[in-house]
């Protein structure tokens, strides 16, 4: 199965993929685009930038299409992640309209998304699971309510014939055990 984690930063996304992973070697692991990016000696911003959150997208969409025959693989991250975060930061970067994708990378996106067979949402949860001091916290607010409403209310219209959603929340290993039960039921 083709699954991609999604979430705002500190959610516990990749703390979910490790632990998936303990039991399930057999599936690749595609790290973050940021790490992929990092690794090509991509330099980044002290922040977050439109111009870096765009490549990112670009690259999440690279990654899933070039793996598109790869029957068993887990994403930390997949597109929507991207255009969530770019819709936030372009807002406070200009004040103006939300970010858009171009037509040309909107094909891109729905391509990538349609290799998928599973996104998993983790959104931030009251308590926050998270214990430790995470870095732009308005931030990491602002994009997990868009990322929310991009994966439940689908208002990009992305994933009307793409994969199912599954949003898992509580602990640690609740949320293994939800993303197991995912992986069943698809």
């Amino acid at each position: 199965m083709r699954i991609a984690v999604t979430g705002t930063h500190g959610s516990g996304k990749t703390t979910l993929i490790d632990d998936f992973m303990d039991g399930h070697r057999h599936y690749e692991h595609a790290q973050e685009p940021y790490w992929e990016l990092a690794q090509q000696g991509m330099p980044f911003a002290n922040g977050p930038t439109t111009d870096h959150l765009a490549e990112q997208l670009e690259q999440s969409a690279r990654m899933i299409l070039a793996t598109a025959s790869e029957p068993d693989v887990i994403f930390d991250r997949c597109p929507l992640d991207f255009i969530a975060y770019l819709e936030v930061v372009s807002e406070e970067e200009d004040g103006e309209d939300e970010w858009t994708p171009s037509g040309k990378l909107l094909a891109k996106i729905e391509a990538a998304l349609a290799t998928l067979d599973l996104i998993v949402l983790l959104p931030l949860s009251t308590p926050d699971e998270i214990t430790v001091e995470i870095e732009y916290p308005k931030l990491r607010r602002a994009v997990d309510e868009r990322l929310k409403l991009i994966l439940r209310e689908d208002v990009l219209g992305l994933l009307e014939n793409g994969p199912r959603v599954s949003e898992i929340s509580g602990p640690r290993d609740a949320r293994l055990a939800q993303l197991t039960a995912a992986i069943s039921a698809g």
